[in-house]
């Protein structure tokens, strides 16, 4: 586990944040006591911006016009397929992407190593629908980096190209990371 935050964004790349999702789609901030009573409760420290964002911008985005959101800190979606108890500590399995539908080595849809990447070193953050979800990988080599995780593969977002949180973000605003 990362124990040590690392260092908070400046206050472009917040303000960044802050621009993408408008004031009133925000839920109220954590503030950091609640988000380190929440790391420490999960065994983990979350990522920078990410971490930042949900203390002090909006601890969760209801969807807006285009139906974008962002979950709640550690809260699932209805439609939420995976495995539980989720552990956002535990090691996220994943360095490269893996589509275990192509995958010969898979023989059941019960394969314990599909039930890892579901299930540990990350947040979901949004679903895209009912079989993909966003999460924010926190833990390991991938750790800060935002993957989609579906019902086939899982990949680094989008489309194999890496993307932080901010990335994510501002892939989102022009189309080609948040939207559906």
């Amino acid at each position: 586990m990362t124990r040590t935050p690392d260092a908070r964004p400046g206050e472009g790349t917040l303000e960044g944040l802050r621009s993408a999702f408008p004031a009133e789609w925000r839920e109220p901030a954590l503030g950091y006591p609640a988000v380190q009573a929440w790391e420490a409760a999960n065994d983990v420290t979350l990522p920078e911006p990410y971490r930042s964002f949900v203390a002090e911008i909006g601890n969760g985005v209801r969807p807006g016009p285009l139906g974008v959101g962002l979950r709640p800190l550690g809260q699932l979606p209805a439609c939420w397929s995976g495995v539980e108890p989720r552990r956002p500590g535990a090691m996220f399995p994943l360095e490269a992407e893996w589509i275990w539908e192509d995958d010969e080595s898979v023989t059941d849809d019960e394969d314990a190593r599909i039930d890892a990447v579901f299930a540990h070193g990350s947040i979901v953050l949004r679903a895209q629908d009912s079989q993909a979800f966003w999460v924010l990988v926190t833990t390991g080599p991938q750790r800060g980096q935002v993957w989609l995780v579906t019902d086939v593969g899982a990949s680094p977002a989008p489309d194999g190209d890496p993307a932080d949180f901010v990335e994510w973000v501002r892939r989102g605003q022009t189309g080609d990371g948040l939207r559906p």
